[in-house]
C-alpha cells in the first residue's frame, strides 16, 4: 500500500468484535464477556497521544464494549451500528474529515460496506476471504491479537509520529502520577 495513503489519516475507525477481539463471546446472565489484547489497548492510547482519533462501530450493543472503551477514554463509540457505513459517514462528516483522512479496520462482510467508504481499509489477518480482497492492506496478526496496534503503528510511522506518540503516552503517564490520579486503563 502506498504510504502517502497512511499520511493523510486523521481518523481510525474500528469494528470490535473480530477485531479488537477474537470474536468469542461468553454470555453471562450479568451480560457478555469479551477479552480485549493489551497490545491494542496500548496502541489505542498511543495513537490518541499523537493526535489520532479513534472510533468504534460495532453492530453489537455489549457492556464490556463501553467499559473498555470508558477506560481507554475512548468517547466514539456506536453500538448497535447496523449499517456501518452510515455511522462511520457521521462521524467523519461530524469531526470534519473527508474520505480520504479516514482509515477502517474490519474482519467479516458486514464491514465491507464502511471499509469502501474509507480512504484506507485494513483487514485483520483471520478476517473474511473478501474482506482480506478488499483491504489495501491486510495485518500479520489476528483479531484480537494486536492487529489494531499494527494498525496503529503503520499509520503513525507512516506520518512521523510514532516517536511523538511514545513520548507524549509517556508524559501523560507521568503527569497523571504527579497529580495522583489514577490513569484508567493504560493496556
Amino acid at each position: 500500500m502506498p504510504m502517502d495513503k497512511l499520511k493523510r489519516i486523521k481518523l481510525l475507525a474500528m469494528d470490535v468484535d473480530g477485531t479488537l477481539t477474537d470474536g468469542s463471546m461468553m454470555m453471562t446472565p450479568e451480560g457478555d464477556v469479551k477479552a480485549f489484547n493489551v497490545l491494542d489497548g496500548l496502541g489505542i492510547r498511543l495513537a490518541m497521544a499523537a493526535g489520532l482519533d479513534i472510533a468504534w462501530i460495532t453492530g453489537n450493543i455489549s457492556r464490556a464494549v463501553t467499559l473498555r472503551a470508558e477506560s481507554l477514554r475512548i468517547s466514539e463509540v456506536q453500538q448497535g451500528a447496523r449499517y456501518k457505513s452510515v455511522a462511520l459517514h457521521e462521524i467523519a462528516k461530524r469531526k470534519g474529515y473527508s474520505r480520504e483522512e479516514v482509515a477502517y479496520v474490519g474482519d467479516d462482510l458486514n464491514d465491507l460496506p464502511a471499509m469502501q467508504a474509507a480512504g484506507v481499509a485494513f483487514a485483520v489477518a483471520n478476517a473474511a476471504a473478501e474482506v482480506r480482497v478488499a483491504a489495501d492492506f491486510v495485518t500479520e496478526r489476528p483479531g484480537g491479537c494486536g492487529a489494531v496496534r499494527e494498525v496503529i503503528e503503520a499509520i503513525l510511522k507512516a506520518q512521523s509520529r510514532w516517536d511523538e506518540g511514545v513520548r507524549e503516552f509517556l508524559n501523560e503517564l507521568r503527569r497523571e502520577q504527579e497529580r495522583g490520579e489514577a490513569p484508567g486503563a493504560v493496556t
